[in-house]
């Protein structure tokens, strides 16, 4: 069997961070579906939290414009 060199060593170390990243995502993404749950047993819709953090994210002057075509479109179509 060949000897390890280097840059294997440094793929393996690499392999193993990811594994352990997406282990911890994993463990991000089960405590985030707790809080819905959680916040769904108060009454809370989870689909519109979901869209509030959506909006939450964009930046002001986008969601202000997708907010305004929104509003063209539903009047259109009658909407509202």
């Amino acid at each position: 069997m060949a000897e390890a060199t280097t840059s294997d060593e440094q793929l393996r170390l690499y392999i193993e961070r990811i594994e352990r990243l997406e282990e911890e995502k994993k463990g991000i993404a089960d405590d985030i579906r707790d809080v819905y749950l959680e916040s769904n047993s108060q009454g809370y819709e989870p689909k519109m939290m979901r869209e509030i953090i959506r909006l939450r994210k964009m930046p002001v002057h986008d969601r202000k414009e997708f907010e305004a075509i929104l509003d063209v479109y539903k009047s259109a179509l009658g909407i509202e």
